[in-house]
């Protein structure tokens, strides 16, 4: 099997002083992860790997640069999936870790597959994971924006879908093996409730992995995706369709069921790409036949 990588860095409306920063992220990303893949690394090493960067990428909503919440804090959910024996790991609620992705990848390596807060960070200590000063995490645009949505009066999560970026960030990969992964990491939405977690972290919703169908990640509003398991159900379209057409029907199924706008990134399980959004914009990258990256944040490029 040829090794193959495609990750995303969030859907929206990006402005276009940030539409190059999206792009270089996205590449940054892929290229990370894919000399790792030609060398024989797991997809799960690889799409954790993809992953890290962006989550260090101030660029994204995701570890440094995540939106901050109505009580002005970061919380920060991540998700890896095993498509080999359905394996998931997840974390939600983290505030203490750049690269919550990393806790993930060892729940999954537990009897577990979900921690939360506290538990998540206490559990990453006694892994051994790097810890870092919250403030860590913080950026000025991110500040401004809080203090800008802090000001409106009636202000609530579904206006934050107004032209700003969304940028979860995700990857799926399969290796030499066969072998398909994904994984998806996220601040959630500008000015969220406390406590609230998106799609990003749940099995099925903003993430999933299956050998016997291929892998998924999507990025968009998130109680929509978990209304109706997006990322599963593009799995289960991939029985049909092309992985172009898996896509796509996931996204129509999405606006035609809860009226929800999101992107997802798809691979088959014979690795081939499916890519489709109802915003204006998903950062997305890629791997092509010749091993060079492709990069947009539009559908047609």
């Amino acid at each position: 099997m040829e090794p193959k990588i495609i990750v995303h860095g969030g859907a929206w409306t990006i402005p276009d002083d940030r539409k190059q920063a999206h792009l270089d992220g996205c590449r940054n990303a892929v290229e990370a992860a894919y000399p790792l893949l030609l060398q024989g690394a797991s997809a799960l090493d690889a799409v954790q790997a993809a992953i890290n960067v962006l989550e260090r990428d101030e660029t994204f909503d995701a570890g440094r640069g995540a939106v901050l919440n109505a009580d002005g804090q970061i919380e920060l959910d991540a998700s890896i999936m095993d498509g080999k024996d359905l394996n998931f790991g997840a974390v939600a609620g983290v505030r203490r870790f750049m690269t919550p992705v990393d806790i993930a990848r060892k729940v999954l390596e537990t009897e577990f597959c979900f921690l939360i807060g506290d538990g998540a960070e206490r559990f990453a200590r006694e892994q051994g994971l790097a810890e870092c000063d919250p403030r860590d995490l913080f950026v000025e645009r991110e500040l401004q924006l809080y203090e800008k949505l802090r000001s409106q009066d009636g202000y609530s999560t579904d206006q934050a879908f107004a032209p700003m970026p969304q940028g979860t960030v995700g990857a799926v990969a399969i290796d030499k093996d066969g072998n398909i992964a994904a994984s998806t990491s996220t601040g959630g939405t500008p000015y969220k409730m406390p406590g609230r977690v998106g799609d990003s972290p749940i099995c099925g919703a903003g993430v999933y992995a299956d050998n016997e169908l291929g892998g998924a990640s999507c990025t968009g509003f998130g109680e929509g995706v978990i209304r109706t398991l997006m990322c599963s159900k593009a799995c289960e379209y991939l029985a049909q369709q092309d992985a172009k057409g898996a896509a796509t029907e996931a996204i129509h199924m999405l606006y035609r069921r809860v009226s929800g706008h999101a992107g997802v990134i798809l691979l088959d399980k014979n690795g081939n790409y499916g890519i489709y959004h109802n915003t204006d914009h998903m950062a997305h990258a890629y791997v092509l036949p010749d091993g060079t990256i492709h990069t947009t944040v539009h559908m047609d490029d």
